[in-house]
């Protein structure tokens, strides 16, 4: 066995599981609720009793952070899951079908595509009830098309092989074909978008939140927390912004070590004709 495929614990991986541990036991590891707020000890620096400090309701820093982890991860797993999912099935149905199918769905993404990003993200979470669910809707709904354009393009290329083309010309059907020959090659790109659209989803949740358009304020999340830490930092109160803004980074960075580890491990080698 290649001893070099064996070696598979990458720093992002073992990031990624210790944050995983982290949201799991966060009941386990905290001593505070953390939306319960004690106006006698608001904006403690950080200390033995509050590691992370206090925030301007007193509420425990290091409690918030924690179960805020859990809440960014929910988001952008789930949204990623959604828009990934997506976008293999659009990219899929249009590069196999082609013809009128594939100029269908390819005006569509054009469509998506054409407004700003943070303008659509603004209307779609206005137009609903703001919750976790109606975030990881939209941002599931304006993050697949990427992933669409990418699983045409490879799924145009599979369709002309020799093995597709026997099965078509020994009469199988198109469903067999997409999911026993053509989806098979395709799992590569999905496991690498998903870890990818995950780091992309938790820095737009966070961005959201910190417009104060995003988790609602009464569920801890980084970018909650940070949101309302904008007026701590002017004042020289440095734990509120620093503590979950290094969270945001850990994660994001970790995520995306993973991605390009599970990049160069998976994707085939055609000389970067296809870059995730």
């Amino acid at each position: 066995m290649d001893t070099e495929k064996m070696r598979y614990a990458s720093p992002g991986l073992v990031l990624i599981i210790a944050l995983l541990l982290l949201a799991v036991l966060a009941p386990y590891l905290t001593f505070y609720d953390p939306v319960r707020a004690s106006l006698c000890e608001p904006m403690h620096p950080p200390s033995f009793d509050h590691p992370f400090g206090t925030d301007h309701l007193g509420r425990d820093l290091f409690s918030r952070v924690l179960y805020g982890t859990r809440v960014s991860l929910l988001v952008g797993m789930s949204a990623a899951l959604l828009a990934v999912g997506l976008g293999v099935m659009i990219g899929l149905f249009s590069g196999y079908y082609g013809g009128r199918i594939d100029s269908i769905l390819m005006r569509l993404v054009d469509t998506v595509y054409s407004p700003p990003e943070t303008i659509l993200l603004m209307v779609l979470v206005t137009m609903f009830t703001r919750n976790v669910w109606t975030i990881i809707l939209a941002i599931g709904l304006t993050h697949w098309m990427s992933t669409a354009r990418l699983v045409r393009s490879e799924a145009l290329s599979i369709r002309q092989r020799p093995f597709v083309e026997s099965a078509v010309a020994l009469g199988a059907k198109d469903s067999y074909i997409l999911l026993a020959h053509i989806a098979p090659n395709l799992l590569y790109i999905a496991v690498i978008s998903v870890t990818l659209m995950t780091a992309h989803a938790i820095l737009t949740e966070s961005f959201l939140s910190f417009l104060g358009l995003g988790i609602p304020p009464h569920l801890p999340s980084w970018g909650n927390m940070l949101n309302e830490a904008q007026r701590d930092i002017m004042r020289g109160i440095w734990w509120t912004t620093l503590f979950p803004g290094m969270m945001i980074v850990t994660t994001v960075l970790s995520i995306n070590l993973l991605g390009e580890d599970l990049k160069k491990r998976l994707a085939p080698n055609r000389g970067g004709r296809h870059e995730l």
